[in-house]
């Protein structure tokens, strides 16, 4: 039976390419494609490459589903509509840590080179085609495949270039954080943008002349060119589909050389710095346990300022998904590596700043989605967090409060931790602002706040008698 209109949304990224359409209908993710698109996915599915891609879990699952689930753009019915695996939180490559960046980046490239092999290719190159179950990369944009054509260079490479390429060589080469440039601008880092940076000897850095300046180049020189003219330039040079497998195989083997371990920070070893005794840790370990697994089981849960992720596991421990944010992106680097290394599938480390988070992006600020729009969290940790938002980053106690529960489903749970003035954290913090600045940063006046907001089901004072947690139900 087909679905109403009414309950189909269209996703505001998938608007670029008109041949395939994403829609959300409920939980299910759908698909709608033209004819000829429809065309190029059955041979997908009848390749060999497809169906080992997605058995290895580097595909997202995807099938055909009913043609009448979803409406076309233009009144008349998709050629074929198919069914994706959801995944559980979106993110946006300006919140991954270097690693992430670069393993997507891996895997998008073996992806490429496998389909290749197998006479297919994608039609872009942008790091938006990858997403994560947890620490793992899968590559989402199954309308982006296309049969290969003779002598036509990748029409992604540029696009590869400028969100993924780039901002590694901008934090491998030169120690620079790669997020601020990416979430600039949704199209990423343009050549001419980089190119000053890696002037004299620093053109002689790996992939630095390849792929910055002369590829920089040949786009000045074939700037008037139509891609005719380009396509027949390459034809007379010699270019094929297994020159254009090398080449591929050859950034490969780049990415995997680009590397970054910054020196540590205060956060690294937040465990040793944060000044919790024995027995604040247990106590506290203990009600955020309790707290995460009272009620029905979370599909997401948010950890904000996770940290070295200890309460992330914890809470991983009883929900279905917890995201890890975090401002540091050495901390989130080396939370997502050892997340890894585990098989990690239920905790997505994610690059935030909680006092600047994500706003929406591209076309008309919603192509790409706000933090806090695709924040609707069964519970939100915010643990050692306030103090740091309303004293840190003044911004106003009920603000700070308004923004917790506004992340948070109705009648989903906030478990925050509230850190008196007199705490040493707290105290060090307050030395650093003008006297009598935050006379409202008072105990009582965060738990009115709360409780305005919702029902305080549970409360725990720390041993040490300045830190207090709290379990708020929002709404309820």
């Amino acid at each position: 039976m087909a679905i109403s209109t009414t309950e189909v949304r269209q996703e505001p990224a998938s608007f670029r390419d008109p041949a395939n359409r994403v829609f959300h209908v409920g939980d299910e993710v759908l698909r709608g494609l033209d004819p000829q698109a429809a065309e190029h996915w059955r041979a997908l599915a009848g390749s060999t490459f497809f169906p080992a891609l997605v058995a290895a879990r580097k595909i997202c699952a995807t099938e055909d589903a009913p043609s009448t689930l979803v409406p076309a753009a233009t009144g008349a019915p998709w050629a074929a509509v198919l069914r994706h695996e959801r995944i559980p939180f979106v993110s946006h490559p300006y919140e991954w840590s270097f690693g992430m960046l670069r393993d997507a980046a891996l895997l998008h490239l073996e992806i490429l080179s496998a389909a290749l092999a197998d006479g297919f290719t994608t039609k872009d190159g942008s790091a938006y085609n990858l997403q994560w179950r947890g620490a793992e990369p899968v590559f989402i944009d199954i309308g982006s495949f296309e049969p290969v054509r003779e002598d036509e260079p990748w029409a992604g490479y540029r696009q590869f270039c400028q969100t993924v390429l780039y901002p590694l060589m901008l934090t491998a080469h030169l120690g620079v954080d790669f997020q601020p440039w990416l979430r600039a601008r949704v199209d990423g880092i343009e050549a001419d943008e980089l190119r000053p940076l890696f002037g004299g000897t620093r053109r002689l850095r790996p992939g630095v002349l390849t792929h910055l300046h002369l590829h920089g180049a040949m786009q000045r020189r074939n700037a008037a060119a139509s891609t005719t003219d380009v396509r027949d330039q390459l034809r007379a040079a010699g270019f094929s589909r297994e020159l254009l497998l090398a080449t591929v195989r050859g950034m490969q083997k780049l990415v995997r050389k680009l590397d970054h371990r910054p020196a540590e920070s205060h956060w690294s070893d937040y465990q040793h710095t944060c000044g919790y005794s024995a027995r604040d840790r247990v106590a506290k370990e203990q009600f955020v346990a309790a707290a995460v697994a009272a009620g029905t089981r979370p599909r997401l849960v948010l950890d904000l300022g996770a940290n070295d992720g200890r309460y992330s596991r914890l809470a991983a421990g009883h929900a279905d998904y917890v995201v890890a944010v975090e401002q540091d992106p050495a901390v989130v680097d080396e939370l997502y590596r050892k997340l890894r290394a585990e098989g990690q599938r239920r905790i997505l480390p994610l690059v935030l700043d909680l006092a600047d988070p994500s706003p929406g992006g591209g076309w008309r600020g919603v192509e790409r989605a706000g933090f806090a729009a695709r924040a609707c969290a069964d519970v939100v940790l915010a643990l050692a967090v306030v103090h740091h938002l309303a004293i840190g980053r003044n911004v106003p106690l009920p603000e700070v409060v308004d923004w917790l529960t506004g992340l948070t489903a109705p009648g989903g749970a906030v478990v925050v931790e509230f850190v008196g003035p007199e705490d040493p954290m707290a105290t060090r913090l307050l030395a650093n602002k003008p006297p009598g600045l935050f006379p409202d940063y008072r105990r009582d006046t965060f738990e009115a706040l709360l409780a305005a907001r919702g029902r305080i089901t549970d409360r725990l004072e720390l041993p040490s008698g300045t830190r207090t947690l709290y379990r708020t139900v929002v709404g309820g």
